[in-house]
């Protein structure tokens, strides 16, 4: 029997909410964040969230 695996929930659900908190922190008027530093390690986790569920979906077994 196969083992099935689908994505990783832990890092989809980080990386909605980091997501959503990049957009927020994003000012449109004045293209810039309100506070760099915060928004720097938001995308830094964002981008590392993305590239491990990348990862985890291309290691499934075929069926």
């Amino acid at each position: 029997m196969a083992n099935k695996k689908g994505i990783n929930f832990f890092f989809g659900i980080i990386a909605i909410i980091l997501g959503l908190a990049i957009y927020k922190q994003f000012d449109f008027e004045n293209i810039k964040f309100e506070k760099p530093a915060l928004a720097t390690l938001y995308i830094i986790v964002f981008v590392l969230s993305i590239y491990f569920l990348i990862r985890d979906y291309k290691k499934r077994p075929e069926k």
